[in-house]
């Protein structure tokens, strides 16, 4: 291998071919800053210990040190529309009750009766009061306690708060968060810069009208860093290499919570060496479109033809910037290209992966699992609500199996063909870093620099340096 220097210059995109820089100078409309402005730091070569994807006790760590002390995306608005409904949700051993307020507020308590350990409830739904399936006892739906049965039985409670224990609560762009122990950053801060950058694409403005989730025989992170870069497409989704540039991808980091990889659409992978137009880019586009599904959208509105003097991204962008006006009756015509084409798939530390634009956007969600070996991947689609339409009620989630694959949930489209295609490495990989000889995994330089700032970032909450556990 030819040497070269580790660390691309600050301001400098590596790629094969244009860079993404470079193409957004050639956008049918003026770009904003937010996607131009480089945000690199070399953070080293190290190899990462392969015991953080399969050793029991380095979960037990995670589960200790790191997920009492961020910030998690919990929910969204629209699953909560009406006061007194909830959401369960789940994560690292940690059950809670998301619960919209008679005030429109939002509270979060942990779902766990304080009398025998009953969770309150297993599934989303509304009630005013959550009352436990074994004996009884009852609270309100804001996490105070009502009564029990039997009162006379225990003087011991009298005095006792019996109030259900809450976890902190934030809300941004109609997505919820919590935080298990309160304190530290504020949400707003803890995203930094990510609301800055949404503000165009008003996530609130959107609603759920997709929603699956799928248990994988592999790590969390395993999973969640195979869609934290785009050079894969090249072995593992090659049907995306007429229309993707997988190797024209930028990639930044901002702090220790956010990044993104921006990886552009309708043009032609530098991995193809002969193509056969620009009207066979859009072609093929439109063949395997990623984001589509008949669930949200049925007129297949990219089959354009390429005008004479026009690329296919040109097209590509006239023809989104009139479908979205059209659909949403928000103005679009002075969105670019990338706003409109583009995967601008952006993670917030350390599970959640919202992408920005303005087509309906994929969420990404993922969870630690029973044991190092399994977890669970949430997807969801949000779309634009219609201008002056109100907000309609979130997607129910359709849950799939180890056993199931992602085609068995057909509203995704061709989205479950390519998660397929992950799952043929995902458990493998899995299976590899436990036959590991020498216990290594190594990364990229730049196109993997977004999971070497995930592993900082979670070995900074490991060792103390963020978090609170220290203290406690």
């Amino acid at each position: 291998m030819a040497d070269i220097d580790p660390t691309p210059s600050f301001g400098e995109d590596r790629s094969e071919g244009i860079s993404w820089n470079e193409l957004m100078k050639l956008d049918s409309k003026p770009v904003p800053d937010i996607l131009t402005e480089e945000s690199y730091t070399f953070r080293g070569s190290d190899p990462i210990p392969s015991e953080r994807y399969t050793s029991p006790e380095f979960a037990k760590l995670e589960r200790e040190r790191m997920w009492p002390y961020v910030w998690q995306f919990a929910a969204r608005e629209e699953e909560l529309n009406e006061p007194g409904d909830y959401v369960v949700y789940e994560n690292a051993g940690r059950s809670y009750l998301i619960v919209r307020q008679d005030d429109g507020s939002v509270r979060a308590m942990h779902n766990v009766c304080l009398h025998r350990g009953r969770k309150l409830r297993t599934e989303d739904g509304s009630a005013d009061k959550f009352t436990c399936p074994f004996h009884a006892f009852t609270w309100n739906k804001d996490g105070s306690f009502d009564h029990a049965p039997c009162q006379w039985d225990f003087p011991h409670l009298a005095k006792k708060n019996m109030d259900l224990p809450d976890a902190e609560v934030a809300r941004w762009a109609g997505y919820i968060f919590i935080r298990e122990e309160k304190g530290g950053p504020s949400l707003i801060e803890y995203l930094d810069p990510l609301p800055e950058h949404f503000k165009r694409w008003r996530h609130e403005e959107c609603a759920t009208v997709l929603h699956v989730a799928k248990e994988v025989p592999a790590n969390w992170k395993v999973v969640m860093e195979a869609f934290m870069e785009a050079w894969h497409t090249i072995v593992t989704h090659p049907q995306l290499l007429p229309f993707t540039g997988d190797s024209n991808a930028a990639y930044r980091t901002w702090g220790d919570n956010i990044n993104v990889n921006l990886t552009p659409f309708g043009i032609m992978s530098p991995h193809i060496q002969e193509g056969q137009g620009e009207q066979w880019i859009v072609d093929e586009f439109i063949k395997y479109n990623g984001r589509s599904s008949d669930n949200y959208d049925t007129s297949n509105p990219m089959a354009v033809t390429v005008p004479e003097g026009k690329t296919a991204r040109e097209a590509l962008g006239d023809k989104m910037r009139q479908v979205y006006t059209e659909t949403t009756g928000y103005d679009h015509m002075e969105a670019t290209d990338a706003e409109v084409l583009d995967a601008l798939v952006y993670n917030v530390f350390p599970n959640f992966g919202p992408w920005g634009g303005f087509m309906p956007n994929i969420v990404y969600s993922w969870f630690p699992g029973k044991t190092p070996d399994t977890c669970v991947m949430d997807v969801r689609i949000l779309a634009r609500v219609k201008k002056g339409d109100p907000r309609p009620n979130a997607a129910p989630r359709k849950f799939l199996t180890l056993d199931q694959k992602w085609t068995e949930a057909p509203e995704l489209g061709i989205l479950a063909d390519v998660f397929e295609q992950d799952m043929d490495n995902l458990p493998y990989v899995q299976e590899g870093l436990q036959a590991s000889k020498n216990r290594e995994v190594q990364l990229g330089n730049y196109q993997e620099i977004r999971i070497r700032q995930f592993q900082d970032t979670l070995m900074k909450y490991i060792n103390g340096e963020l978090g609170g556990w220290k203290d406690k």
